[in-house]
């Protein structure tokens, strides 16, 4: 091991590592390592015409794939239909870290604040959930890299000791300075714990794909290019518009995440805040066994503004987090997925991690929006009589728990009365953001002091304090 714990963690000035982290990403490609793949499929063709459907699913991601796989095995003979504005995986699918995770509720501390009374049964069905995305994978022969690893939570400050768990057992480890270090070692690492069982790590865009070819296999229509411009109704039946079609359909699931929802009643609840990612390029064996890293763990520090990183197949590591970018207004937009300075700064604050890797290059950097709400987890809603569902809201959890949430959906659209359907979580909203010109000073205020409060022992100022009380978050 190499150096020791100081506790400075990301706070320590890192003006000696400006040129060599500069050259690291000198040569990084502006796109998402996980679809910069020839072995990707081929786009369907774009919606033309007028078509009828049982249900629509509008958004060809996670969520919209995941309904209308689960739609169809339900009901074989369903016709389903899903519209994509670009093509399937372009947005949050294609381009997320991998964490694929069983909690349905953002962490357990999320979780007590604001669905105490039915945590145990989030619990199941998280898990429930996390093995029905291996079952998929193996049933359908489809691979997405899934590697259930588990995930470790690390501490890089002291006061962060304080936030692990107290008791170790099968499912939680809790490991001392040399312990996390042994697993993975970094000089800033100061104690962490092991979830042994609550995640697996996934190729992202391999995930979207394999779920984009069941569904063609069992016969769901999928258009590429076919954003949806309109909604209404006619009748007992909706109607979706898209510039050169439309699709009538008894009902319709809604699961565009961080794009303007067609509904104008969920849109208050979502704003699309920026995350930004590097990829290195593949360690060589002497410098994967550098740092260890043999459980191939997924690895997220503590801090308000925290970083994560995994290991692909082939060795790289995935570095992102820390700056969540909220831009005027709220709306996705490609010119944000590039944001040099917060590039420069992941990559600073990779090399304060693993400084034994210094004169690695980066291969990619990329950025991407989330669906961000108040309450950091899922929403759900209804509309047109039930007809209509969606569901958005994830913050950065999505990869995991889409699946869960595209069952709601379809238990919604049923208007039947189930388990899910009458959880708390689903019934309830978050707090909606203010409008504009509002959320643009409330957000980098609440980043301002959670970067404070990270460099303060984490003590949280009056703004947090007030937000914590009134069950108001902000994150990536």
């Amino acid at each position: 091991m190499s150096g020791g714990a100081s506790g400075a963690g990301y706070n320590r000035s890192t003006a000696h590592l400006t040129r060599p982290a500069a050259q690291s990403i000198q040569d990084a490609v502006l796109r998402p390592f996980w679809t910069d793949d020839a072995a990707g499929p081929t786009s369907e063709p774009a919606l033309r015409g007028a078509h009828r459907a049982d249900l629509l699913v509008v958004g060809g991601g996670y969520t919209g794939l995941w309904t209308a796989l689960q739609a169809k095995e339900l009901d074989p003979g369903l016709r389903v239909v899903v519209l994509e504005g670009n093509t399937v995986g372009s947005g949050a699918s294609g381009r997320n870290g991998g964490f694929c995770e069983a909690s349905l509720t953002h962490g357990e501390a999320n979780g007590e604040l604001h669905f105490a009374a039915e945590l145990p049964t989030l619990h199941r069905l998280g898990m429930e959930n996390l093995d029905g995305i291996a079952d998929t994978l193996r049933r359908y022969g489809l691979d997405a890299e899934f590697e259930r690893t588990g995930q470790l939570a690390v501490a890089t400050e002291p006061h962060q000791l304080e936030w692990l768990a107290t008791e170790s057992g099968p499912a939680v480890t809790r490991l001392d300075a040399a312990e996390m270090r042994s697993s993975i070692d970094s000089p800033l690492y100061l104690g962490g714990e092991w979830s042994r069982h609550d995640t697996a790590m996934v190729h992202p865009a391999k995930l979207v794909w394999g779920l984009k070819q069941a569904c063609l296999e069992l016969g769901v229509t999928i258009a590429e290019h076919s954003p949806a411009r309109a909604l209404r109704r006619e009748g007992e039946r909706m109607v979706v518009q898209t510039p050169h079609g439309s699709v009538e359909a008894a009902r319709v699931a809604l699961g565009t995440n961080a794009f303007p929802a067609l509904l104008a009643r969920a849109r208050p609840y979502v704003i699309a805040v920026y995350d930004y990612v590097l990829m290195t390029e593949p360690l060589s064996d002497a410098q994967l066994a550098s740092i260890g890293w043999s459980g191939r763990q997924g690895v997220g520090d503590l801090a308000n503004q925290f970083h994560y990183y995994r290991l692909s197949a082939d060795n790289r590591i995935l570095w992102g987090g820390y700056d969540a970018i909220y831009h005027y207004g709220g709306r996705v937009n490609r010119a944000h997925e590039d944001r040099p300075a917060t590039f420069q700064k992941l990559a600073e604050q990779f090399l304060l991690t693993f400084p034994q890797l210094e004169g690695i290059r980066f291969t990619h950097r990329w950025g991407g929006a989330i669906d961000t709400c108040t309450r950091f987890a899922p929403f759900f809603g209804t509309a047109h009589g039930g007809r209509v569902a969606y569901t958005a809201g994830f913050t950065g959890l999505g990869v995991g728990s889409s699946r869960w949430a595209a069952r709601v959906l379809i238990d919604l659209l049923s208007g039947e009365q189930t388990e899910l359907t009458e959880l708390g979580m689903v019934r309830s909203k978050p707090i909606p953001w203010p409008a504009e010109p509002l959320t643009y000073p409330l957000v980098e205020l609440t980043r301002r002091s959670l970067n404070r409060a990270d460099a303060r022992g984490g003590r949280r100022n009056l703004l947090l304090r007030a937000m914590d009380a009134a069950g108001v978050g902000f994150a990536s």
